[in-house]
């Protein structure tokens, strides 16, 4: 490695003037064996496993020879999942009590208060919910309802000719299911559950609606919450939930006729389709817990028909993954000792000073955006609140009660203690120090509620971050993260929030307009692309477009940035490759990908980033930085016209 990059892995065959991506990565891509518990290969990949496995050390270091409580709790939430021949032993009966209470349901409105009861031991319900910053007033919590019931990855895979074999297997799955649960007559079960979800799914908004900001922020009373569903009886779900009287007092509702739909279903003659729909989401809940025989039919659907997995992932690995869901941030107090050396965070600082100084001074050369815009945008820029590494204070898990022979209940136990703490939130200051990830996560987040990027300990490594690399390369790879989740501060949906963190339109409607402009034609960029191994199927552009809009501003600005920080204009070339080059070629290898040809698709119905090639091919096609760089010209196959390309940020 010479300054983070391998000049020895470029691909001699193919010019970056071409595809930068291929250039690159090309051998890699060619030889590379996606693991076959994977969907997925590449750098990401890398560092989740290198995590993984130093996550592992750790769990089992606390199971063998716990130093406190908090460890010996993460030994019994271990030493539970890994305990195979009891899960063998017991099968389906841990299941008995919840299909039970099913079974003693006789009207709908015995239905909605046990929904209520199950719903609080981790039994997936008819809608989500959720406690956040209530966009309006990001200074309190407020409780966030969003559709549900469905058990495929989206609404479309319910009525598009192109799923139907995905529709088959789900029939065929949920059979398979309900009868290793010992339910009689599973076939005609399924049938009368994918009937029901396939009604409840054509009252679910798209995916492109669900991320409006404004559309999906409607605050609501109790008693307009009442009125969207009256049949749904609130006070009897939040009994049997153990919900107080405040935390439905007002409701954001995502989706308002998601729940009107929902009222049409919940008649007396559909009792029977519900009740089996409920034994179904009892057993696909408690299924990552029972013995094998549920544990690969699950595989089989949701791993190997959705993503085109070969092999279920080994057990050690799914108890780290278990563990980590129940008390990551436990395992993360741990990580960070040894994993996050304080150098990482001072040159992380360094980065990110340097990323919103040339947001800033974008901003103010922005051509498309009125001072009266520019001044507040700069107020947003101003207030961001970045967090490296770790929380300053890690979750307390006292109230977790543990037994190193009880999977099912350490896991319904886990949740309903996550739930009280989410719950204990209504009425509380808000809390600026959580952290929606931990640190052992391979991530970053933006949070537009309280205007904040966050950078977990694991993502500060190669190839994103070197602490001692040079500037180039770090620009190229974290610094483009950095200004990717600032820029996720400005996209379509981002920019609706101001730097408090409300629904607040600050932009004139001029510079509204011409921001659509622009947005426009990046959609109408990326709908235009198809990835290998998708069928002809497209990204979708307006899905894409806030992840595509923080892409490209992630980029384009971590140049600037790059280039503030090589103010003496050196052009010190490494191995043949210019400064500029090294920038370019350094967010290529961050973006090594390989995906398998379902998991392509499926990503492409249901996740808002678009495939990894054009993450990085078409990202650079729209900065003229990278045409100068390498030479490019109209007659190599990466060139788009300079009236083509967008620049927003």
């Amino acid at each position: 490695m010479t300054h983070g990059i391998d000049t020895t892995q470029f691909d001699p065959e193919i010019r970056a003037q071409d595809d930068l991506f291929r250039h690159v990565n090309g051998p890699w891509l060619r030889t590379e064996q996606i693991k076959p518990d994977r969907a997925t290969a590449g750098a990401f990949v890398v560092l989740v496993d290198e995590a993984e496995a130093k996550v592992r050390e750790i769990i089992e270091t606390a199971s063998k020879s716990p130093q406190d409580d908090e460890q010996r709790k993460i030994g019994d939430l271990y030493a539970s999942f890994m305990d195979e021949a009891r899960a063998e032993k017991l099968g389906a009966t841990p299941l008995e009590p919840e299909l039970a209470q099913v079974d003693s349901i006789t009207d709908i409105a015995g239905f909605v208060a046990t929904l209520g009861v199950l719903d609080r031991q981790g039994v997936a319900s008819v809608f989500g919910m959720y406690i956040g910053p209530d966009s309006g007033n990001p200074e309190r919590y407020i409780t966030h309802l969003n559709q549900g019931g469905t058990g495929l990855p989206d609404e479309s895979y319910y009525r598009e000719d192109a799923t139907a074999d995905i529709r088959a297997a789900y029939v065929s799955h949920v059979t398979t299911m309900l009868g290793l649960a010992g339910l009689s007559d599973a076939a005609d079960r399924a049938a009368r559950i994918m009937d029901l979800e396939t009604r409840l799914a054509s009252h679910h908004w798209d995916r492109v609606a669900c991320r409006d900001a404004q559309k999906t922020y409607n605050l609501v009373s109790r008693d307009e919450l009442q009125a969207l569903a009256p049949t749904f009886d609130w006070a009897s779900w939040s009994a049997g939930a153990k919900v107080s009287a405040p935390v439905i007092a007002e409701v954001v509702v995502g989706q308002p006729s998601f729940l009107e739909g929902l009222e049409t279903l919940l008649v007396e003659g559909e009792l029977e389709s519900w009740k089996d729909w409920l034994r179904w989401q009892v057993v696909r809940s408690g299924s990552p817990y029972l013995s094998s025989a549920f544990v690969n039919a699950n595989f089989e659907f949701y791993g190997r028909t959705l993503s085109g997995t070969d092999e279920l992932r080994p057990r050690w690995k799914r108890g780290v993954g278990f563990v980590e869901g129940a008390m990551g941030e436990a395992v993360g107090r741990i990580y960070v000792r040894t994993e996050f050396p304080p150098a990482s965070k001072e040159r992380m600082t360094e980065l990110i000073d340097n990323l919103i100084e040339a947001y800033r001074s974008s901003i103010t050369a922005l051509p498309w955006m009125s001072d009266e815009t520019k001044k507040r945008a700069h107020d947003k820029l101003n207030s961001f609140d970045p967090k490296i590494g770790h929380p300053a204070n890690f979750r307390d898990y006292t109230a977790l009660e543990t037994a190193p022979d009880d999977l099912l209940g350490n896991a319904r136990r886990a949740l309903a203690v996550a739930t009280d703490r989410e719950l204990a939130k209504i009425g509380s200051p808000i809390d600026r120090d959580e952290w929606y990830m931990t640190p052992q996560t391979v991530n970053a987040y933006y949070n537009p509620t309280m205007n904040e990027i966050v950078f977990p300990a694991a993502i500060l490594q190669p190839p994103f971050f070197h602490a001692e690399a040079d500037d180039a390369v770090n620009y190229g790879a974290i610094g483009a993260v950095i200004g990717h989740e600032i820029g996720h501060g400005f996209d379509d949906q981002g920019s609706h929030y101001d730097g408090t963190g409300a629904l607040n339109n600050w932009w004139t409607d001029e510079d509204r307009s011409a921001f659509e402009e622009l947005t426009s034609a990046l959609i109408a960029q990326y709908d235009a692309l198809s990835p290998e191994g998708a069928d002809d199927k497209n990204v979708n552009g307006s899905l894409t477009i806030g992840e595509n809009i923080g892409d490209l501003g992630g980029l384009g600005i971590a140049y600037k940035a790059f280039k503030l920080a090589q103010a003496d204009g050196s052009d010190n070339s490494i191995d043949g490759l210019t400064p500029d080059q090294r920038f370019f070629i350094s967010w290529a290898q961050a973006w090594q990908s390989k995906v398998r040809p379902a998991e392509t698709v499926r990503r492409l119905t249901v996740d808002p980033h678009s495939p990894p090639e054009f993450r990085c091919n078409q990202v650079v096609r729209n900065i003229d930085a990278f045409y100068d760089a390498f030479g490019i010209t109209a007659e190599d196959a990466a060139w788009l016209a300079p009236e083509e390309r967008v620049a927003i940020w």
